[in-house]
């Protein structure tokens, strides 16, 4: 009986939760509200940047470069959702870009616009293109509010939602499962594997972000064969942890490379 009382709660919880993603279009569980995940995330962050080496853009042309990759990104999210008259996908961002010295194969980026790059993924990028090709795929997973649907999928699996939401402030349950979703010491590849569908979603969007930025998305395909490349040996990298790359997703990748041309301007940029 209570089993059954449990069900119906936890089903009545997700069809009131259950939103249109602005960005993606499709129907979203997020019980958390965004601004205390963006909160959360740049505390977060803070305490990621003091303890790792983080690369200074005034020394290194690599941290310079995922300074601009990032600023022109973000720049061109802002105005493309503008024009729209969907600025509240970005509400309440303050985006930070950096480099961190680190061997592993990775990126990340937290809500509200924190990024993170490591050194080790510019043997595979090998151009700012490709570069803007991962920061934009990072970047939609955030702007998609990925992690928040993940967050909200655990919450209604533990039985922590309450009607309207979840009280996140001091609830350690939610600062656990936060920690377990987002935090760069909780494990390998920073964030949870993303489901097939989210991992799609991010291709998809980020190569238009990329594109709007004025980066070339038919970089995609050849970024995202060497990192299949760099996986099929012994020791993958650890960002193919949490994004598969497969020939059926690099098939897909080829038909949003397509779309994303629509939006592609070529501008000026580094090599």
């Amino acid at each position: 009986m209570l089993k059954n009382l449990f069900v119906i709660a936890a089903a009545s919880i997700f069809a009131g939760a259950c939103t249109k993603n602005a960005v993606t279009g499709r129907s979203q569980l997020k019980l958390l509200p965004e601004s205390e995940l963006q909160s959360m995330a740049s505390g977060e962050y803070q305490t990621f940047l003091s303890q790792n080496k983080v690369v200074s853009s005034s020394v290194s042309k690599d941290a310079e470069m995922v300074k601009r990759v990032g600023s022109r990104i973000s720049n061109a999210i802002t105005k493309y959702y503008n024009a729209q008259g969907k600025g509240d996908v970005i509400k309440g961002y303050q985006w930070e870009f950096n480099l961190v010295d680190s061997k592993e194969v990775n990126a990340w980026c937290m809500p509200g616009g924190k990024v993170v790059v490591y050194s080790g993924l510019f043997p595979v990028t090998q151009n700012e293109a490709a570069l803007a090709i991962v920061m934009g795929h990072e970047i939609a997973h955030a702007i998609a509010q990925h992690g928040n649907e993940r967050m909200s999928q655990q919450l209604i699996a533990q039985g922590i939602g309450v009607a309207g939401g979840v009280l996140t402030s001091g609830n350690a349950k939610v600062s656990n499962i936060f920690n377990t979703v987002y935090a760069p010491s909780a494990q390998v590849g920073v964030l949870l594997p993303n489901s097939r569908k989210q991992e799609l979603e991010a291709d998809h969007f980020g190569l238009i972000f990329a594109a709007l930025a004025g980066y070339n998305p038919n970089e995609a395909v050849p970024f995202w064969e060497r990192m299949a490349h760099a996986g099929s040996g012994a020791n993958t990298p650890e960002f193919l942890s949490t994004h598969p790359s497969d020939q059926t997703r690099i098939e897909k990748v080829k038909e949003y490379v397509k779309e994303a041309m629509q939006y592609y301007k070529p501008m000026n940029q580094g090599k």
